[in-house]
């Protein structure tokens, strides 16, 4: 008879990298409702009920912060869009499938969202800057290809792909000013409308609905 195999045993969660994500996540609140500028380290480290010293332990200054909360949800952004936008069938969907997962991003992560925003247009320039501006780019050049290429495929009209990719952009990166996670609709369902009148407009052919 088959002896049973002894249960695996659990690993126990570190605890350093835990007290480490909720610094983070204390430190993403805050960014989001005051701003980079306007949050010292010694507001994060008051919020956390910790002295500024134990804080320095985690992050020596808000240069290791910019780094960990800007390039970490540009990244994430970056990844999650990339990974949608490949799974889709043609340029249409594509542009579809950029917008829908961006939304996504923001509905899981608000004051990610906002935080990574508010750090990355306040923050100093240096070498950190550089590389979010680099993802930033990567990002946003995904949405303009997906355009292009429905201009080339005969899905949409000879329209500047960057000024189409920044209209819709600017939807969403607006969102969170006027958007109740709580609300009637989430993130993503409102960036499906936007969408939908991107692409058909708002004003109806009545020559083509007649016919």
């Amino acid at each position: 008879m088959m002896q049973a195999k002894p249960a695996a045993t659990a690993q126990a969660p570190d605890p350093l990298d835990s007290r480490e994500n909720q610094l983070l996540a204390i430190a993403r609140r805050l960014f989001a409702q005051h701003g980079y500028d306007r949050t010292s380290l010694r507001d994060i480290a008051e919020a956390a009920s910790i002295t500024k010293a134990a804080l320095y332990y985690y992050f020596p200054n808000k240069d290791a912060l910019y780094e960990r909360i800007v390039l970490e949800s540009i990244q994430l952004l970056h990844d999650q869009v990339a990974a949608a936008v490949a799974q889709a069938k043609g340029p249409t969907a594509r542009v579809r499938a950029f917008m829908e997962a961006s939304a996504h991003v923001q509905d899981h992560g608000r004051d990610r969202w906002i935080a990574g925003s508010n750090a990355f247009w306040q923050a100093a320039t240096g070498g950190q800057r550089m590389v979010a501006l680099k993802l930033r780019d990567s990002y946003e050049g995904l949405l303009r290809q997906c355009i292009a290429e429905g201009i080339a495929a005969g899905e949409m009209r000879a329209v500047d792909p960057a000024m189409a990719g920044r209209f819709l952009l600017s939807a969403l990166n607006q969102m969170p000013r006027w958007h109740r996670p709580d609300g009637k609709l989430s993130a993503v369902e409102v960036m499906q409308q936007f969408v939908d009148m991107l692409l058909h407009g708002l004003v109806i052919d009545k020559g083509a609905a007649a016919a």
